[in-house]
């Protein structure tokens, strides 16, 4: 039994691989397991981490930093390139918003911070420490010790609360949402609500009616009004004609209409009259309805074309074919002519069969090159992320410059390269599954390591005299301000429950509740509040360990 007892006794990276791999395994198996209806999912990892920390397992203290450096860029990255598409629009409207909520979260803990220091006579120096692990904010502390240090004190005991008040900061923001959705979310809050503009397009028939409509070109038509829409096929009499921007509309022609569901009204208006007839369903088989013109999926595989707005692709003139819709990740967004296309985007063309294949050969639609993620982008993405990540930036009345470290830089390089990649013909494209994969793989890995790392000295630490009063005060540090502004979201019933935890996740800097968060909520909007709340959050409490050393040390 020696070679099995040195695979996880002598260190080696083969040793490092063994017991990471144990942890993360267990910990997910475990983390299925539901107690009254719970489960804690991905973040179990972590605590097995920690049990098997605490009963003598452990890592090379090198290969154990690089596993969780690896792990924690891999999850953010991927992350930021996910919801990089989306992230902009999601500001343009509630992003203001989001991180109003996530400076609710800090600045409530930060009062509770300066309150507890001076009730409970801890000097602010440790309380800092408290402050920084209850917020599992590295960087913070970072900013803290090098003002400690610029005052002539001593960042010994900061580090010390930190290491001692990180592991509850770590799960309290889960056992905050828990208690949330357990006594205060409704039904209706689970409903994903989706504001963006893009979405919910609408595909609806009208009748021409209307004499200011009636013998005009459809291009005459779309230049007189500012609403969007795209008419695929018109009925004239027993005729099917594909549009044109030259074709003429005539009175009693029957259109199919794409458009937003907020502009339905507008086109009754325009057009006379709409058919009551439920086009939206998701399964309907739109050849069925007449058998001259077809409407077919097309994915975009050509990488030329990424990054190109669809008016510049003349698909109408060129191959007679409309696009009525087009499919981003779950996204419906509706086909106006300056529309930037990206890598992977579904396209829904109508025309003749004819033309819908020669318009196919154009687009690429190869699914099994879509299968294939361009590992290099991210791989380079990671390097750029990682270099942003040590640049300083000097913020006036600071000693010290703050940087955005190995968790800031690449998910801020992720949300650009997802965000404008298709503009500099980037190809950033992965299919779903693959950033889940990838994006759970990181995670699993950042947290087998962070518990195991927390494991080694956590029992020993604990038992110091001031031991247990750090953590009850982590712990409140942690749990009361997320509760209490989380509550105050929900009532404001602006937004649905995924979006709530992503902004309590973000402004408390803690990946592993986003996490649970995913494995509990469907939809992408807790990813997007996160991503959209987190580079604030982490700067405003960069600052604010130093201002808290700078005005109460």
């Amino acid at each position: 039994m020696d070679w099995f007892n040195a695979l996880f006794s002598i260190p080696s990276a083969l040793q490092a691989v063994v017991v990471l791999s144990l942890v993360c395994a267990v910990g997910l198996g475990l983390g299925k397991i539901r107690i009254a209806g719970i489960s804690l999912g991905i973040a179990f990892v972590f605590f097995f981490g920690i049990a098997a920390g605490s009963l003598g397992l452990h890592v090379d203290e090198q290969m154990l930093n690089y596993c969780e450096t690896f792990g924690l860029v891999i999850f953010v990255y991927t992350l930021g390139l996910s919801v990089g598409p989306n992230f902009f629009g999601s500001f343009r409207h509630e992003g203001t918003s989001f991180n109003l909520w996530s400076l609710g979260v800090i600045l409530l803990g930060t009062v509770m911070a300066v309150v507890l220091s001076y009730a409970m006579k801890v000097p602010m120096s440790d309380m800092v420490g408290i402050l920084c692990g209850a917020t599992t904010n590295t960087p913070a502390l970072g900013a803290a010790q090098q003002a400690l240090q610029h005052v002539g004190e001593s960042g010994g005991h900061a580090a010390l609360a930190t290491a001692v008040t990180y592991p509850l900061g770590v799960v309290g923001v889960i056992f905050a949402m828990i208690f949330i959705r357990k006594f205060f979310v409704k039904p209706s809050d689970l409903v994903v609500d989706s504001n963006a503009d893009d979405d919910h397009t609408y595909i609806g028939q009208f009748v021409v009616l209307n004499p200011a409509v009636n013998g005009k070109t459809i291009a005459e038509i779309a230049q007189g009004t500012h609403r969007k829409f795209i008419i695929s096929r018109i009925w004239r009499g027993n005729d099917v004609i594909v549009p044109m921007s030259t074709t003429v509309l005539h009175k009693n022609d029957n259109l199919f209409v794409a458009t937003k569901r907020d502009e339905v009204p507008a086109m009754e208006i325009l057009f006379g009259q709409i058919v009551k007839r439920d086009l939206n369903k998701e399964q309907i088989d739109w050849n069925h309805l007449d058998s001259e013109v077809e409407s077919r999926v097309i994915v975009l595989s050509k990488g030329m074309l990424n990054g190109k707005r669809l008016g510049q692709l003349h698909l109408r003139d060129v191959y007679s074919v409309n696009v009525s819709r087009i499919l981003r990740s779950d996204i419906k967004l509706l086909a106006t002519q300056d529309l930037v296309l990206r890598y992977g985007d579904r396209l829904t063309l109508v025309g003749r069969p004819e033309a819908i294949d020669q318009a196919e050969k154009f687009l690429g639609n190869s699914v099994k090159t879509l299968n294939e993620p361009n590992l290099a982008v991210i791989f380079l993405g990671m390097l750029l992320g990682l270099a942003l990540g040590t640049i300083p930036f000097s913020i006036p009345g600071m000693d010290s410059p703050i940087r955005l470290g190995i968790a800031g830089g690449p998910i801020i390089m992720g949300i650009l390269a997802g965000a404008f990649g298709p503009r500099l013909h980037l190809i950033a494209y992965t299919t779903r599954s693959a950033s889940l994969m990838l994006r759970k793989l990181g995670l699993s890995l950042y947290l087998a390591c962070l518990g195991l790392d927390a494991g080694k000295g956590f029992l020993a630490t604990v038992v110091r005299p001031e031991g247990l009063l750090w953590i009850g005060m982590g712990f409140a540090l942690t749990v009361i301000p997320v509760i209490i502004v989380g509550m105050l979201a929900l009532r404001t019933k602006k937004f649905d429950f995924g979006t709530i935890c992503g902004i309590l996740c973000g402004s408390m800097a803690n990946p592993m509740a986003l996490g649970y968060a995913n494995d509990t909520v469907k939809g992408e909007t807790s990813n997007i509040s996160y991503a959209t709340v987190y580079p604030l959050g982490m700067f405003i409490r960069v600052i604010i360990a130093q201002v808290l050393v700078m005005f109460f040390v």
